[in-house]
């Protein structure tokens, strides 16, 4: 038996001027900066990335159901090559590579901030991010963090079994950290630090045994794919932006590592963990952190495109490029009709 439903229409009103309110205070201005570097790691290819995601028509997408979005691009960072002795710091590759990279980064992000628009960071490996947040913390003092990785990124130097730097990122940048680094050259402009309780982590299935010491040691509050599994990905970014600002008023910064999707997601990747999450959830995680109206910045890293065939190239792309839609305020729902009965099917 089919039933003939009228739609409330107050409670569709009600339901649009929430989505009008939360759309109107959202950033409609987006500065897309490249960082084609790969350092952090071992693997030839994340360089790449800028590149192949803007050829694959990365503002175009952006703008093709979004038309109000004033889109520019500042264009790609210069790499540095910095020297620094080759036994200082320990157990840090590529370490003035890196530093010098990441500082010519923090001063473009710090000047699409400045320009009033979301600064969205395309790299390269995720080292970049100390120079994304570095900026948005110079910039904005009280900010938060939702990094979203299969992967911590939480070593020190001396906790590293790979020296790889990439995976050192959110250390780096923590001031509970300070004390378990030696002095490191080049990272004077890093004044200010995150503190591990302004980060969340959400997609989490892969820690190193002594990243989880210190996680625990600091109670880093972290969603693996457990908690996903539990409560959904709404649940679990709804708790996460309740604890990591519960007075709504801090500027948000998303760290957005592409393996922390599933590996049939985005096989074009240099560290897949199985198991992730598929790309609706996330898409998801963007489309809510952009709703609070108070995202500033976006980074999108580890698409490393000399990984797999053509075809896994064209779906990882794809697929940064739908999770970069969705971080500039492109929404997946339907249109409701106002105040419409929903006809009887024909029974002739």
């Amino acid at each position: 038996m089919f039933v003939i439903r009228r739609i409330d229409r107050h409670s569709l009103c009600r339901s649009v001027k929430l989505v009008k309110n939360m759309s109107s205070t959202a950033n409609k201005r987006i500065g897309i900066i490249g960082c084609p570097f790969s350092k952090g790691q071992q693997l030839r290819g994340p360089e790449l990335a800028p590149m192949a995601i803007r050829q694959a028509g990365l503002v175009y997408e952006m703008h093709s159901n979004n038309e109000a979005l004033d889109v520019q691009d500042y264009g790609d960072v210069q790499i540095a090559h910095r020297k620094y002795s080759p036994e200082y710091p320990k157990n840090m590759r590529n370490y003035g590579q890196i530093v010098g990279t990441v500082a010519n980064l923090a001063s473009k992000v710090e000047e699409v901030l400045k320009d009033d628009r979301i600064a969205v960071t395309i790299g390269g490996d995720h080292s970049v991010g100390i120079g994304s947040i570095g900026a948005h913390l110079k910039h904005n003092k009280d900010i938060a963090v939702i990094w979203v990785d299969a992967h911590a990124d939480i070593n020190t130097n001396l906790t590293s079994l790979s020296g790889n730097i990439h995976g050192m990122t959110v250390a780096l940048l923590a001031k509970e950290l300070e004390s378990y680094w030696p002095k490191l050259p080049g990272m004077e402009w890093l004044e200010n630090k995150l503190s591990l309780k302004d980060i969340v982590y959400i997609g989490l299935r892969s820690i190193d045994p002594l990243e989880k010491m210190i996680m625990n040691k600091f109670n880093v509050h972290a969603y693996g794919m457990e908690d996903i599994d539990r409560h959904g990905i709404y649940g679990v970014v709804e708790r996460a932006l309740k604890y990591v600002d519960p007075e709504n008023k801090k500027s948000f910064h998303v760290s957005y590592d592409i393996d922390s999707l599933d590996g049939l997601e985005a096989p074009s990747t240099g560290t897949k963990v199985r198991g992730g999450l598929t790309l609706r959830e996330g898409i998801c995680v963007l489309e809510e952190i952009y709703d609070t109206g108070r995202l500033a910045a976006v980074d999108l890293v580890e698409v490393n495109p000399a990984i797999g065939s053509d075809d896994d190239v064209a779906k990882t792309v794809d697929a940064a490029i739908q999770i970069l839609k969705a971080a500039c305020g492109t929404v997946r729902k339907g249109v409701m009709p106002n105040d419409v009965a929903i006809p009887k099917p024909c029974t002739d």
